[in-house]
């Protein structure tokens, strides 16, 4: 069996990200292997960008379509990764206002968008011990949790944004971000399908 890492992390046109994951039943130690490789997978990424940090990842991006999904404990590329798991995790409340900020995938090479998302969510879920877990989350935190979650029903970010022409860019080499040409890169490419 071959090593876990960024090349096990599942693109478009996959399949699979438009499919809804299953409910994790009983929290065993294959749940807990997959959530390792999740782990993996995000760690090796991460070393071979310098201008992008991975800030979690949903089970369905290492192609198995289960309810579980990583967050990383501290957003700053400069630290130790440690990431804390959200089992069956579900978004009980939106609140707030309704922001736009840009969101990357790892699913969807090369392309972030500018989506809005509520600036606060109450969410349910289960951690590695089977206790559930209730948390308020905001700005930063609820966006990323709520791309995650959506990653589970087997939606993407650019469901948000798909007749937004002014919401698609690229990241350059240099760590900026440019607006793409709809029409050109966007309208008719295996992102909004």
């Amino acid at each position: 069996m071959s090593k876990v890492n960024k090349d096990s992390i599942i693109t478009l046109p996959n399949l699979h990200l438009r499919q809804r994951s299953k409910k994790v039943g009983i929290i065993n130690d294959d749940i807990k292997k997959i959530i390792d490789d999740m782990e993996l997978a995000v760690i090796d990424w991460d070393k071979s960008r310098a201008h992008e940090v991975t800030v979690a990842l949903a089970a369905v991006q290492i192609d198995s379509l289960l309810r579980l999904v990583i967050i990383r404990d501290d957003f700053d590329h400069g630290t130790p990764a440690k990431y804390t798991a959200l089992i069956n995790p579900e978004i009980m409340k939106y609140e707030g206002e309704i922001e736009y900020d840009y969101e990357g995938c790892l699913s969807i090479r090369s392309v972030y968008g500018y989506v809005p998302r509520h600036s606060k969510i109450r969410v349910k879920a289960r951690d590695l011990d089977g206790k559930e877990i209730r948390l308020n989350a905001t700005g930063f935190l609820s966006r990323v949790i709520q791309h995650e979650v959506d990653h589970t029903n087997g939606k993407l970010f650019v469901d948000h944004i798909k007749h937004a022409e002014d919401a698609f860019y690229k990241l350059t080499n240099k760590g900026d971000l440019v607006e793409l040409d709809y029409e050109k890169d966007i309208k008719n490419s295996r992102i909004l399908w």
